[in-house]
């Protein structure tokens, strides 16, 4: 009989459980996002908690149609490995987890949504055995790039205010689209084929600090064009506004890529979190090393977004190693 690990994650965007078995074949993989009112750029931590807490139920209806032996339950319980790292909404699925660990009397074992992330790419990935490289963690509140030697993950750069991911959602909303919006701004992206209709540029240059920038300024450019004449007279197209600013934010990953894998010599570079889910912008960083030396894993995209396979991946690993 196989035995199994089961996942829990309850991140501020969707509720996630999944089961797999000893050779990280996954068996179950449920997940429900969150629902934000039209117009609203996010959810509050209370709200969100009380979604997870009326999904949960519901998703573990799928463990009772099968018979599974599960040794263990695994947790994400924080946003980030470091001490005081906290989100209350992950209080719901380690709540859940612990209830359902102590009715089978089996380990409850906790990691963080970040190290889930990470994992979920990873283990299927090339990059499996690999014990040092890079990575970028870029979701919806979230944009880093980490050094991960050992186990061990240490924040080497990134943006220093608002993430990729918030930037994208709240042009999406501004442009009367459902949160989140990466998805539909995607595809909006990557209908603007001609370099004719490229011509009509609006977006400066996110300028790089080192392997940090600031990811504000090309906001504010965006809901300012957003509220110009210029905009309100359909002098622009939404798609090449959108468009530029995937180009933008696709260089400026692609240059700190770069500099990173020179500046610490590791030519491993990760990609999770929702935002690698572009096919736009994984499209794009992959031609940029397409003649490079260093080795780029976007992994299996359906793992890229929250999920609750690689804190289940986690547990096993603790387990079993």
């Amino acid at each position: 009989m196989n035995n199994y690990i089961l996942g829990i994650d309850t991140s501020n965007y969707k509720t996630s459980i999944a089961v797999v078995d000893n050779d990280g074949t996954i068996v179950i993989d449920k997940r429900c996002l969150l629902r934000v009112k039209k117009g609203e750029r996010g959810l509050r931590q209370s709200e969100a908690l009380f979604q997870h807490v009326e999904n949960l139920p519901e998703l573990f209806e799928t463990l009772t149609s099968q018979k599974l032996n599960i040794i263990a339950v695994a947790v994400s319980n924080k946003p980030r490995p470091i001490e005081g790292s906290y989100m209350p909404c992950f209080k719901a699925g380690y709540g859940f987890g612990k209830a359902i660990a102590n009715t089978l009397n089996v380990p409850l074992l906790q990691f963080s949504h970040q190290e889930g992330h990470l994992e979920a790419i990873k283990h299927y990935s090339s990059m499996n055995e690999k014990k040092s490289f890079l990575a970028w963690h870029l979701s919806g509140g979230t944009c880093e790039l980490l050094r991960i030697v050992d186990g061990q993950i240490e924040i080497v750069g990134g943006s220093k205010d608002i993430s990729f991911g918030q930037v994208i959602d709240r042009v999406g909303v501004l442009l009367e689209m459902n949160f989140p919006a990466g998805e539909e701004m995607d595809l909006r992206a990557i209908q603007v084929k001609t370099e004719k209709e490229m011509k009509q540029k609006q977006l400066t240059k996110i300028k790089l600090d080192g392997l940090y920038f600031n990811l504000s300024g090309i906001e504010t450019q965006c809901n300012r064009l957003l509220q110009s004449d210029a905009w309100k007279n359909n002098e622009f197209d939404e798609n090449i506004l959108i468009k530029e600013l995937f180009d933008k934010i696709t260089t400026t990953i692609a240059s700190v890529s770069a500099k990173a894998a020179d500046q610490f010599d590791i030519k491993d570079i990760i990609f999770a979190g929702g935002v690698s889910c572009s096919k736009y912008i994984s499209h794009e960083i992959k031609n940029f090393f397409a003649n490079k030396e260093v080795k780029i894993e976007f992994g299996r995209q359906d793992l890229s977004g929250d999920n609750a396979v690689g804190i289940a991946l986690l547990g096993g690993k603790s387990l079993w190693l």
